[in-house]
């Protein structure tokens, strides 16, 4: 009889198989994810956004899910220099820190609360609590939940999905919201384009991309967890790109340095 110290032990998993090699059993002969051969099938015939669909959910996409979720992945991939997450992965690289620094540094500054990841995650518990109930939205927002455990992070400063900081919806915003919309299939990002400005004027605040986003994710029936993982690695791909143009045109074209540094009281 097998006794305890003589048990293998394995790593459970519904995403990945492989079959060991003949001549090698420490090398994989065939991969399956979900179920479906990797190399053998899915290379050949997915997309990279089918792929993707198939890691989280288990399932092969329908067609308009697997084009929403690229469309976001373009909406999303660069969102330009004036961000938070591109602007710390530009100061690595500049800075002459490590590929795996820079892209540290923008998933870091990327999480928050504020354009981050973690706003995302909020705003999809809102969307799980009101869907498309106009009222249900008043109530959430005249009186916004409170953490009732404690976290590392505090409560939110602002209604998720809405601009703080800005009198007026960006036209990008509106711009991807209308591209978003003309494959939505659940609706909800129809009832978002609807009832925008009714949501605004609760608000007090415009929306945001992170709202329209949101909302995309939540039409794909993402849960908040997902949705908050792979919006952090759809925004790498401008970040990578802005730290290493950074890096390779050096500090002294970078602002806030060199000529910019002016010190007012040099003890020497």
């Amino acid at each position: 009889m097998e006794n305890d110290n003589e048990k293998i032990e394995v790593i459970h998993t519904k995403i990945w198989q492989e079959e060991p090699s003949v001549d090698n059993p420490f090398v994989a002969d065939k991969c399956f994810c979900s179920g479906y051969d990797v190399y053998g099938e899915l290379l050949n015939k997915a997309s990279w956004f089918e792929y993707i669909w198939l890691l989280f959910k288990l399932e092969k996409p329908e067609r308009w899910q697997a084009e929403l979720l690229e469309k976001i992945a373009i909406a999303v991939a660069n969102p330009g220099i004036r961000d938070h997450s591109v602007r710390a992965a530009m100061n690595a690289g500049v800075g002459g820190s490590s590929s795996a620094s820079a892209l540290m540094a923008a998933l870091a500054v990327g999480a928050g609360q504020l354009n981050g990841a973690r706003e995302i995650f909020i705003a999809m518990e809102w969307w799980a609590k009101c869907g498309k109930d106009i009222n249900e939205w008043k109530v959430q927002i005249i009186n916004p939940p409170k953490l009732k455990r404690a976290s590392v992070w505090d409560d939110i400063e602002h209604f998720p999905g809405f601009d703080p900081h800005s009198s007026f919806c960006a036209k990008p915003v509106l711009q991807t919201l209308e591209a978003l919309k003309s494959i939505s299939d659940d609706g909800k990002l129809f009832w978002l384009a609807e009832n925008r400005q009714e949501l605004e004027k609760l608000t007090k605040s415009p929306l945001s991309m992170t709202g329209v986003i949101a909302c995309a994710f939540a039409e794909l029936d993402l849960t908040c967890e997902q949705a908050e993982m792979i919006y952090l690695f759809l925004k790498l791909p401008g970040a990578a790109a802005h730290a290493l143009e950074q890096k390779k045109m050096g500090w002294k074209k970078y602002p806030f340095f060199g000529p910019a540094l002016k010190i007012t009281n040099d003890p020497g």
